[in-house]
């Protein structure tokens, strides 16, 4: 009889140690996903600072109208959208950046030292690099984001900054044939 409960003893502990690990396992996968989302929620913050720095010193510097009008939409947009985030971080407790990554402060010392069509040049190739690296960032975390309101707030930026990648593109071609036929002369 004492053999007995100690079997069934031993039976029941092994049954809540395998309840403990799985619980555990579950903690973590439930952590995977929220270090996803707090990863995403990051290089979105601080993508989105740089867009609004970047294209502050753009509407100072630019030299072709067309590009200070887009570094105006981008002022505009990007700044909107960090409010956005910056309320569901709040609500959900995410962390967010504080200030632009390095690749970006790095883009704007060298912008700073630049004027007129080179400053041209070169914020509208940032642009259209950043913007396509944000697409791809954005429709991973609208296809594959587990917290529900970066998931809907991703999918709902996206139309803009596809806008905003194609009005880049656009810019960018423009600059660059305007500096062809210009060598050409």
């Amino acid at each position: 009889m004492n053999r007995m409960r100690m079997l069934v003893g031993l039976a029941m502990l092994g049954g809540l140690c395998g309840l403990v690990g799985l619980s555990a396992a579950a903690e973590d996968k439930k952590e995977d996903k929220e270090k996803a989302d707090h990863g995403f929620a990051l290089k979105a913050s601080a993508s989105g600072l740089a867009e609004v720095n970047l294209s502050e010193l753009a509407k100072l510097r630019a030299h072709n109208s067309a590009v200070r009008e887009f570094a105006q939409h981008m002022v505009t947009d990007h700044s909107q959208a960090n409010s956005e985030l910056l309320a569901i971080a709040n609500r959900h407790q995410i962390p967010l950046a504080k200030q632009p990554d390095e690749k970006h402060q790095k883009m704007f010392e060298k912008l700073s030292k630049l004027d007129g069509k080179e400053f041209d040049h070169t914020y509208m190739e940032g642009m259209v690099k950043d913007h396509e690296e944000a697409v791809k960032l954005f429709e991973d975390e609208s296809k594959n984001g587990k917290n529900d309101a970066l998931k809907e707030w991703a999918g709902k930026k996206l139309p803009t900054l596809k806008k905003h990648l194609e009005a880049a593109r656009k810019l960018c071609k423009e600059e660059k044939d305007a500096r062809k036929d210009a060598s050409t002369r």
